[in-house]
């Protein structure tokens, strides 16, 4: 069965902060990820740990505000944008929203930059590459 983005699909991030505020959610984080977004707010890697990660099924995962903001989200940006974990430099092509139309579908009542019109188009290689590196 062929993929249904196969032809590509365009998607442009807004800035509206959707994606990252409002629902619950887990953004996995690696300790490379950590050790580098340590750095980036010079900070120990343990204090890091400490202030904005949780664990969650046995991973790591950043904290969430208790309205389920990301803890790095303010006023609808991404505080350590330039350094944010692979997970969210990959959306939305993560293989749960990427395994039907009807998914992506869905995840539009949340995320207005998908199918934008003067979205960037994302050819069917460079979804299954994203895809790969999501998690």
């Amino acid at each position: 069965m062929k993929p249904w983005y196969l032809e590509g699909v365009h998607f442009k991030c807004t800035g509206c902060g959707n994606c990252c505020a409002k629902e619950p959610g887990a953004v996995f984080i690696s300790m490379d990820e950590i050790e580098q977004l340590a750095t980036f707010l010079g900070m120990e890697k343990k204090d890091f740990l400490e202030k904005y990660t949780r664990k969650l099924h046995g991973k790591i995962t950043l904290k969430e505000h208790p309205n389920f903001d990301c803890v790095f989200l303010k006023e609808n940006r991404c505080t350590v944008y330039q350094h944010r974990p692979k997970q969210c430099k990959t959306y939305p092509f993560w293989p749960e929203l990427m395994r039907s139309k009807k998914g992506w579908d869905s995840e539009k009542t949340r995320c207005e930059g998908l199918d934008h019109p003067e979205g960037v188009f994302h050819s069917f290689e460079e979804i299954r590459k994203k895809m790969e590196e999501a998690y």
